[in-house]
């Protein structure tokens, strides 16, 4: 029997009804704004970050956390003694920034929040060590200061033995010419820029499967891979800052860019307006997804459904600047590669992968 994300208690549809109905009552809000000489531009709620407009600059504002990523560690660190915690810390500051740098805010700030069960936690000097150097690092990486955080002990919520890690950011535009407004046009270039493997999503069910087999996270994962399966899990997530930074720096527009973390290949359709977004040019997935695939198993359409399967953030462009934009990736060091088009439907929504043949219609994505 396939496994699949729900079979892990994580359902999506649940989810995103809550989200929805968070959104509906936030923006009732909106005017509150008003008193601190701000406005809510349109088409921000939804997106992955929230914008905040005055005369000359927008302010962005992310909150996101890890997840379940950092159980992971705390089994191989109990297995093995290797401890992953300063790659835990930037997969946190990475899926906070990554989300900021989709509207084209660069980061500016970056606060932790880290709750545990009992202060004890931290009495482990070499992991709490290990996990202030990789915030600094991720924080670095990103361009941005470390501007403080909150380190509650929630006894009865939190277990003694773990750590939940979020945090939020604050970014600007300016000038407010390079926020990037989801202007997706028929005939856009997609462009792929790799992930370092699942990143910070998913992790539920990869937990569930390492259950399944005999050796655990110290499972080889091959072929082609020579790391285990916790080593693989546990790669720390990209961070995409510095490629918007580098393309505002060129001139170069994005009229959008997504940054694929839950729901998968799904989140390619975010943007509200009905377009069909047909992958020409993927690539295998990288042998840590096909070692899931297996391993659950899990179906194809799953995998695609629910992990970034070697994609952490994708751009929209205009197909007469999508070299230029390559070069930019390249310059600041991603894999990057052009993947598909933008076609018009009508008003049908959907991400079409025709090699692979998958297709995820519009209601499949319900995140407004």
């Amino acid at each position: 029997m396939s496994l699949s994300y729900e079979s892990s208690g994580v359902n999506y549809d649940q989810l995103d009804a809550f989200k929805r109905a968070c959104q509906r009552a936030a923006r009732t809000t909106a005017g509150l704004l008003r008193d601190h000489g701000y406005a809510e531009p349109a088409s921000t709620r939804g997106e992955s970050a929230y914008l905040m407009e005055a005369a000359d600059h927008y302010l962005a504002h992310v909150e996101e956390g890890l997840g379940t990523k950092n159980l992971v560690a705390d089994a191989v660190y109990a297995a093995t003694g290797r401890n992953f915690y300063r790659e835990i810390a930037i997969d946190t500051v990475a899926t906070i920034v990554n989300d900021l740098a989709t509207c084209g805010a660069l980061p500016i700030s970056v606060a932790m929040h880290a709750a545990v069960g009992e202060s004890a936690w931290f009495a482990d000097a070499v992991r709490m060590q290990s996990l202030v150097d990789g915030w600094a690092e991720g924080c670095r990486q990103a361009g941005a200061v470390w501007g403080g955080g909150e380190t509650p002990t929630l006894r009865g919520i939190v277990n003694a033995a773990t750590i939940v890690l979020a945090g939020s950011a604050i970014g600007k535009i300016a000038p407010k010419s390079l926020r990037i407004t989801g202007d997706v046009r028929e005939g856009d270039s997609i462009i792929f820029l790799a992930s370092s493997g699942v990143q910070t999503n998913g992790l539920s069910l990869c937990r569930l499967i390492a259950e399944k087999l005999p050796q655990g996270y110290q499972t080889p994962i091959g072929p082609g891979d020579d790391r285990t399966y916790g080593e693989a899990l546990l790669a720390p997530s990209v961070i995409y800052v510095a490629f918007v930074r580098e393309c505002q720096r060129r001139g170069l527009k994005l009229n959008y860019a997504a940054h694929v973390t839950g729901h998968g290949w799904r989140k390619l359709m975010r943007l509200e307006e009905p377009f069909v977004y047909e992958i020409t040019a993927p690539r295998p997935a990288p042998a840590l997804f096909q070692f899931l695939e297996v391993s659950g198993p899990i179906s194809r359409r799953e995998m695609y459904a629910t992990f970034n399967q070697g994609i952490g953030f994708a751009a929209y462009v205009d197909p007469t600047s999508a070299d230029a934009v390559l070069a930019a990736a390249k310059a600041a060091g991603y894999d990057a590669w052009l993947a598909g088009r933008v076609k018009k439907d009508g008003v049908r929504k959907a991400v079409v992968v025709p090699s692979f043949g998958l297709t995820f219609e519009g209601d499949t994505l319900q995140v407004r």
